[in-house]
């Protein structure tokens, strides 16, 4: 299977830091790799209603839901680009994450299985200079690639607040220019 990169703007603003430091990165991708850039504040999705165990749960078809489902399941390489947001993911990021348990039980959609052994990464700026303070987001998308059995590439982080601050991160950008050229392993918990 040819590499396919999702990558999921989280941010509530367009062309914020987050996502130059995404465009960055990708920029090193080998020109075939197929990319595809969805913004979750373009293709919102109503708060999670958890219908896991009713027994009348379809695979949605349409609207954002129906959209973000395909992406993600067509996607080898899932990219979380959400800015710092109270230390952990933005609420775009985190209500598209609530889905994938709506997508754990869809009939026919296999989701789990589906996206083992493929590859989840993050990238994301934040207004603080210590990465310590982005261990719950990294903890966040470790352990649901660890859940579901993918392999786990690991956060860029970019420090900026202003927009554009993240191009005078050197070393954030340093980093970008070989972050997809890993090769992320397994995500595993920390137990």
């Amino acid at each position: 299977m040819s590499r396919s990169f999702l990558f999921l703007l989280g941010s509530s603003r367009p062309g914020g830091n987050t996502e130059l430091l995404a465009r960055k990165a990708a920029e090193q991708l080998p020109g075939d790799v197929e990319q595809r850039w969805l913004s979750l504040a373009e293709h919102p999705l109503p708060d999670f209603e958890d219908l896991r165990h009713d027994s009348d749960h379809a695979r949605p078809t349409e609207g954002n839901e129906g959209l973000l489902l395909n992406a993600t399941l067509a996607a080898t390489d899932i990219v979380v680009t959400s800015p710092l947001y109270w230390y952990s993911v933005s609420a775009h990021t985190k209500r598209y994450l609530d889905y994938w348990s709506g997508w754990l039980r869809t009939p026919g959609v296999d989701f789990k299985a589906t996206l083992a052994g493929r590859t989840l990464w993050g990238v994301t700026a934040m207004a603080d200079e210590e990465p310590v303070v982005a261990d719950p987001l990294i903890g966040t998308l470790n352990h649901s690639a660890a859940y579901m059995g993918m392999r786990f590439g690991g956060v860029l982080l970019g420090n900026g607040s202003k927009p554009g601050d993240v191009l005078n991160d050197t070393e954030a950008l340093a980093r970008a220019k070989t972050f997809f050229a890993q090769e992320p392993p397994l995500a595993r918990f920390p137990h």
